[in-house]
C-alpha cells in the first residue's frame, strides 16, 4: 500500500534536505536554519469581481532565505495555491539558485484563483492589488525580493507588478528591477522564455557527455539518437523538446492532460502546438498514434523521460513501471521521495529538478543586471567585436590571398547580441553547476543518487555564506 500520503511537498523538500545533510560537515543548528523558512505572509483581500460581487482572494508570500539579497522567485496562479506549497517552491528557490550559482536567497509567491476562469481585467485588479499588499509589508523591490511568473503567469503579469510597484514607488531609480520575466519594452532581456528549456536540454546534454554516467546507463555518449518522451506542452515542455529534436534526439511522445502522442519516428513540437491550437486537444495529430491515458506515456520505453508539468506525477506507484533510463525533471517536484528510492535502487539516473530547470532564474539574474546597469545586453560591445573580426579577417585574406564567401564572412565577423549573450551565459552556468554536483558525487559516493548530490552542492553553498556572515560564531 502507498504511503504517498504522509509527505507534503514541503515536508518531501525537508526529507531529501535531512538525506543529504548528513553527507555535509555542519552541526544541527547551521542545519536547521537553512532548512527553515524565514517569513511567511500570509494574506486576504477583496476584490470586486465583473459581476458585481466582492470575492475574497487568498495569496502567499514565502521568503525562505535571506543569506543573499534580495530574495528570488515566481508568483503562480492556481487553485492549487496553498502555504505548504508556496513554502516547498521557496525552499527548492535557495538551493536552485546556490547551486546554479545565482545570488539570491529564495522565495516563491501564489495567488489561490483559476486564471481561466477570470477576465483579463479582473486578473488584472487581483494581480495590482496583490502587489500593493506586498509593498505595504517591503515584501517586494529590487533589493528585497524579485518575483518572476510561474505556473499561470506570464510577461502581462509582471508588466502589471512593475507598474503599480513604480506607481508607488515614484522616484526609485531601479524600480524596473522589482520584478523578472517583463516585456522587453519594460526591460525585459531576449531569451527568458525559452530559458527554463533551453537550462534543461544544456543540463541534460552535459550528464549525457559524461562517459562513465552513460555507460552505467548502457547508453552512448551524447544526446543524438536519443529517444525521448516530454510530459506537458506549456512553455519549458514546448522549449525542452524543440532542443533535443534540433540537436538530434527524438520526441517519440508527448503527454498532456488530455492524452498523448506516440511516433516512432519523432514529432514536431511546433506541428503538435499549432495541432492543438486549432483542435483544442494534441491527440488525433496526423501520424501518430492517440495514447488515450496520458500517465502511460511516463511508462513507455525511451532513452530520456522530461515531466515538465506538475509535481508528483511520478511516485511509489508508477515508479517501478519506468522505463526510461535517464529522467530529467523539468517540472518542480515530478517525483516523490518514494520514486526517488526505487530509481536509486534501479539504477536510473533522476537529473534533479532544483538545479535543471534554473535556467529561468538564471536569465532572471541577467535580467536583474540589467535592469540594474540600465544598458541592454551587447550594446556597447557588439560593433567593437565585428569591426575588430573584420580586420582580423582581412589580414588572414590577405596572407593566404584566399577569399571567404559573403555568409561565412556574416558568420565570422558577427557580434554578439543580448539573446547570444544571455544563451552562453546560461550554457555556462548549467555546464558549471552539473560538474560542481558530479564532482560531488565522485568525491563520495555512497551519496545514493544525484538529487541527494545536488542538495549537498546547495547546503554546502548556503552554509558557508552563513559562516562567512559571522551568524554563527
Amino acid at each position: 500500500m502507498s504511503t504517498e500520503k504522509e509527505y507534503s511537498f514541503f515536508q518531501s523538500v525537508e526529507r531529501s534536505f535531512d538525506k543529504a545533510s548528513s553527507y555535509t560537515k555542519w552541526e544541527t543548528g547551521i542545519l536547521e536554519q537553512i532548512k527553515a523558512c524565514n517569513s511567511v505572509y500570509s494574506m486576504k483581500f477583496p476584490v470586486k469581481m465583473d459581476d458585481g460581487r466582492i470575492e475574497v482572494i487568498e495569496a502567499y508570500r514565502v521568503q525562505h532565505s535571506q543569506h543573499k539579497s534580495p530574495c528570488k522567485g515566481g508568483i503562480r496562479f492556481s487553485m492549487a495555491v496553498n502555504q505548504d506549497e508556496v513554502m516547498a517552491l521557496a525552499a527548492l528557490m535557495t538551493y536552485k539558485c546556490a547551486i546554479v550559482n545565482v545570488p539570491f536567497g529564495g522565495a516563491k509567491g501564489g495567488i489561490k484563483i483559476s486564471p481561466r476562469t477570470l477576465s483579463p481585467y479582473e486578473l488584472e485588479k487581483i494581480t495590482r492589488r496583490y502587489t500593493s499588499e506586498l509593498v505595504k509589508k517591503n515584501f517586494i523591490g529590487p533589493g528585497i525580493d524579485v518575483p518572476a511568473p510561474d505556473y499561470g503567469t506570464g510577461e502581462r503579469e509582471m508588466a502589471w507588478i512593475v507598474d503599480t510597484y513604480q506607481s508607488l514607488k515614484p522616484g526609485e531609480i531601479d524600480a524596473a528591477g522589482c520584478v523578472t520575466g517583463k516585456p522587453i519594452s519594460l526591460g525585459g532581456v531576449r531569451g527568458r522564455k525559452e530559458a527554463t528549456g533551453l537550462g534543461v536540454f544544456y543540463g541534460v546534454r552535459e550528464v549525457c557527455l559524461i562517459p562513465e554516467v552513460m555507460a552505467k546507463a548502457g547508453l552512448t555518449v551524447g544526446i543524438e539518437n536519443k529517444n525521448i518522451v516530454v510530459q506537458g506542452l506549456g512553455n519549458v515542455g514546448y522549449y525542452t523538446a524543440k532542443f533535443f529534436r534540433e540537436h538530434g534526439a527524438k520526441v517519440i511522445a508527448i503527454a498532456e492532460y488530455e492524452g498523448a502522442i506516440y511516433c516512432k519516428d519523432g514529432l514536431n513540437e511546433e506541428d503538435v502546438f499549432q495541432h492543438r491550437k486549432a483542435t483544442g486537444s494534441i491527440l488525433n495529430f496526423p501520424g501518430a498514434t492517440n495514447i488515450e491515458k496520458s500517465s502511460d506515456a511516463l511508462e513507455m520505453e525511451c532513452d530520456i523521460l522530461i515531466p515538465a508539468a506538475l509535481e508528483n506525477v511520478i511516485d511509489g506507484n508508477n515508479a517501478p513501471r519506468i522505463k526510461a533510463k535517464i529522467i530529467g525533471e523539468a517540472a518542480n517536484g515530478p517525483l516523490t521521495p518514494e520514486a526517488d528510492d526505487i530509481f536509486a535502487k534501479k539504477g536510473v539516473l533522476v537529473i534533479p529538478d532544483m538545479y535543471l530547470n534554473a535556467g529561468g532564474v538564471t536569465v532572471s539574474y541577467f535580467e536583474w543586471l540589467k535592469n540594474l546597469s540600465h544598458v541592454r545586453y551587447g550594446r556597447l560591445e557588439k560593433r567593437f567585436t565585428e569591426n575588430a573580426n573584420m580586420q582580423i579577417l582581412k589580414q588572414i585574406e590577405d596572407l593566404t590571398g584566399k577569399q571567404v564567401t559573403t555568409a561565412e564572412k556574416l558568420i565570422i565577423a558577427h557580434g554578439p547580441d543580448e539573446i547570444d549573450l544571455v544563451h552562453s551565459g546560461l550554457e555556462e552556468t548549467m555546464i558549471t553547476a552539473t560538474k560542481e554536483i558530479m564532482e560531488i558525487w565522485k568525491e563520495n559516493p555512497s551519496i545514493p543518487d544525484m538529487r541527494t548530490a545536488a542538495y549537498v552542492c546547495a547546503i554546502n553553498k548556503v552554509g558557508t555564506s552563513y559562516a562567512e556572515l559571522g551568524i554563527f560564531p
